[in-house]
């Protein structure tokens, strides 16, 4: 795609579009879908969704810079931003949506990285595109979250009995 196409249809979107594609209702119930799933281990999820990238993202996509780099650059920025990083057991995990481009990316805390392969990762984002190409944003999103609780679950269980903190906030992030 020509830098000049690509830089106005990252301009062209923007939060509107965002809270299009997760209307506050959705985003709520995807919240408590966050709680629900943290209660069943020690981990913490986020969701983030942008429109579109900042320019100086965009510039970046130049041989041999590709534009799965950028993204995955800019969902380890939001990963870093939310302090997902800063968790007691390092077992944090974004869902990352970029609308302009139709990206999604997954990034796990080095506790939860060590134990579940890039492929696995994969496949969750796959099933989730797919779900997002036809139109089902609040089944695709739920849907990930549920295969990402399984293995919190797997690798990092609640403790029987145990009341824990939670270390982050449940809401969508919607930029």
């Amino acid at each position: 795609m020509n830098k000049l196409v690509r830089i106005l249809k990252h301009r062209w979107l923007d939060l509107s579009d965002t809270v299009r594609a997760v209307p506050d209702d959705m985003a709520e119930r995807l919240a408590r879908r966050v709680a629900a799933s943290e209660a069943r281990h020690c981990g913490e999820v986020r969701l983030c969704v942008e429109a579109s990238l900042p320019l100086s993202y965009l510039w970046r996509i130049t041989p041999p810079t590709t534009l799965a780099a950028v993204v995955r650059e800019r969902a380890l920025a939001w990963f870093g931003r939310l302090r997902i990083w800063d968790t007691e057991h390092n077992n944090g995990v974004l869902i990352y949506l970029l609308l302009a481009e139709h990206a999604i990316e997954f990034v796990a805390d080095r506790s939860l990285a060590r134990v579940v392969p890039p492929a696995e990762w994969q496949a969750i984002a796959d099933r989730l595109g797919e779900q997002l190409r036809q139109g089902h944003f609040e089944d695709g999103l739920t849907q990930a979250l549920e295969e990402v609780s399984a293995l919190l679950v797997a690798h990092f269980p609640a403790s029987p009995g145990s009341v824990r903190a939670n270390e982050l906030a449940d809401n969508v992030v919607r930029r």
